[in-house]
């Protein structure tokens, strides 16, 4: 059971930076394990910390293998490659990562065929829409090689995909026997927020993906885990891509650190979320509803009466060393991560509603 734990920490600067996850860095623990990396050449196999990584990687996701890679859109394209041939079919999410904003890899670096499928509100995949989508043995036809899922679901809020909504797409996939990836990029706050293993939660998936540089503060990597046959076949995507690296242990470092000690503290991001956003509803002009916010992200829209608009509201907080990032004419996102304080939380909700009364 994951358990709530204090945040000891101090901000580096003044600005309080709620544009992503992504802008944070590394922890004190993480900059002393990579001033003091054993390292080799990862590309020999011969990096014994990159190799600690991957195996701590693929026990945690109860697979057999793992290969660290440079980021997520990385993971994602190497697993599809992995997974996929020339002219075959990915069903996948219309408002996924890997749908929208990988450059239209599966196409481009895949040579297949992305088939979108809209999402529920809470990111799941209708499955009734899926198996429609799953094509007949036909000649005149792409073969449909791959199911694809998103957990947590970014543009759906952050929302974590639930281990019996994962079990029903696997099933699914191994009834009409297609592989599942998961594209787990913020995959520990979906187990931390469900309360589940993150083994379980991967379980169903032939491959699953998750990024060590977004709310478990490493600098930089992701890690593609599944069984051994896939990940050589990962390995071999990776060097294609331009992702071997040599003594790769001194950022792989961070990594080791961030499994061992920064998976169970996700859940202070998720209360920090929580205030954000119970704090953020009560403000007029703002369109919230906080029982939406479930993970680290926090989605609020600005009413058709409010005086601002999103980038205008957004130009007005940085003049206050507040940045949160615009994703609509009149919707804004705020994502809660290691170097935001709940007093940092506190501010921000203040200004806002200051900014809105002015």
């Amino acid at each position: 059971m994951y358990t709530s734990f204090a945040t000891n920490h101090s901000p580096i600067t003044d600005v309080i930076d709620l544009r992503s996850d992504t802008v944070t860095h590394p922890t004190p623990a993480m900059r002393r394990a990579m001033a003091e990396a054993e390292v080799g050449d990862d590309v020999y196999g011969e990096d014994p910390t990159v190799n600690r990584l991957e195996a701590l990687a693929a026990g945690m996701m109860g697979k057999e293998a793992a290969v660290f890679v440079a980021s997520g859109t990385m993971a994602n394209v190497a697993a599809m490659m992995s997974h996929v041939q020339r002219g075959d079919e990915v069903i996948l999410g219309a408002r996924s990562h890997m749908y929208l904003d990988e450059q239209g890899a599966i196409a481009a670096l895949g040579q297949a065929q992305a088939v979108p499928i809209l999402e529920n509100p809470d990111g799941t995949l209708p499955l009734e829409a899926v198996e429609a989508a799953i094509r007949d043995d036909d000649p005149h036809y792409p073969i449909t090689r791959l199911i694809c899922i998103e957990n947590t679901h970014n543009a759906c809020g952050g929302q974590p995909l639930s281990v019996e909504h994962t079990q029903a797409v696997g099933a699914l996939a191994k009834k009409h026997g297609l592989k599942l990836h998961i594209d787990g990029a913020r995959f520990f706050n979906a187990a931390v927020a469900l309360n589940a293993s993150p083994a379980a939660l991967a379980g169903p998936a032939d491959s699953v993906s998750f990024c060590l540089s977004k709310g478990l503060c490493s600098p930089v990597g992701s890690l593609v885990c599944g069984d051994r046959e896939f990940i050589a076949r990962a390995r071999r995507a990776r060097k294609v891509l331009g992702g071997a690296m040599r003594q790769a242990g001194i950022i792989a470092a961070a990594g080791v650190v961030a499994l061992t000690s920064m998976v169970e503290r996700l859940a202070n991001d998720h209360e920090d979320a929580q205030q954000l956003a119970q704090g953020l509803a009560k403000i007029p002009g703002i369109v919230l509803d906080p029982a939406q916010v479930r993970t680290n992200m926090v989605y609020f829209d600005l009413a058709p009466d409010a005086p601002l608009n999103a980038p205008e509201l957004t130009a007005r907080l940085k003049e206050r060393n507040i940045l949160v990032g615009p994703t609509g004419p009149r919707r804004l996102r705020a994502v809660l991560h290691y170097w935001i304080s709940p007093v940092q939380v506190d501010q921000t909700i203040e200004a806002v509603s200051e900014i809105l009364k002015s």
